[in-house]
């Protein structure tokens, strides 16, 4: 009788696993601060998610995107919605589809930023926000598109470097090992 191969997540070592949850509370940490007004509110946690999906792909950095994500509106008190949590699920797994064990490139970078922008951030995070407060669609997406539009390459430059810089690229060779 033959079994059927179970689709298993890859196993971690306890440097892998120190580094993912190091970087799990960086990622609650960073969160708190922003860089911005009401209009344009700019948080570096892209850059903690790009790594965790680049350093240890799709299934830890959904994971960690669902767990951070829930941690995150526990810490603040605020209201949860589980829209928000897929959304932070969908962001991670799109970086992991551009960058795990893919060379770091800039069309890699733009597409995947481009894409977690369109879908994600304009589309997906306003139908939460309108679900969640009963707030017009059409009238909320014009400003969060030309938010979009402003922060998009900012952010597509951060993770380039970021992920490009010599110290990240260190750890990702000892956690290769």
């Amino acid at each position: 009788m033959k079994t059927m191969a179970k689709a298993q997540q890859p196993k971690l070592d306890t440097l892998s696993l120190v580094t993912m949850g190091l970087l799990m509370a960086l990622q609650l940490v960073i969160s708190r601060f922003s860089i911005g007004n009401t209009f344009i509110k700019v948080s570096f946690t892209f850059l903690i998610v790009a790594l965790l999906a680049k350093w240890f792909g799709p299934w830890w950095g959904m994971m960690t995107a669902a767990v951070v994500d829930v941690i995150g509106t526990l810490m603040t008190g605020g209201p949860y919605f589980v829209g928000f949590t897929l959304s932070a699920i969908l962001g991670s797994l799109i970086y992991a589809l551009f960058l795990y064990k893919q060379p770091v490139t800039w069309v890699r970078i733009i597409l995947a930023s481009v894409i977690i922008a369109v879908v994600v951030n304009a589309l997906l995070n306003t139908l939460w926000v309108t679900i969640m407060y009963q707030t017009p669609f059409w009238s909320l997406l014009p400003v969060r598109v030309l938010k979009q539009l402003i922060v998009t390459p900012i952010q597509v430059v951060l993770v380039y470097l970021l992920l490009k810089s010599r110290v990240i690229q260190t750890i990702q060779e000892r956690l290769n090992r």
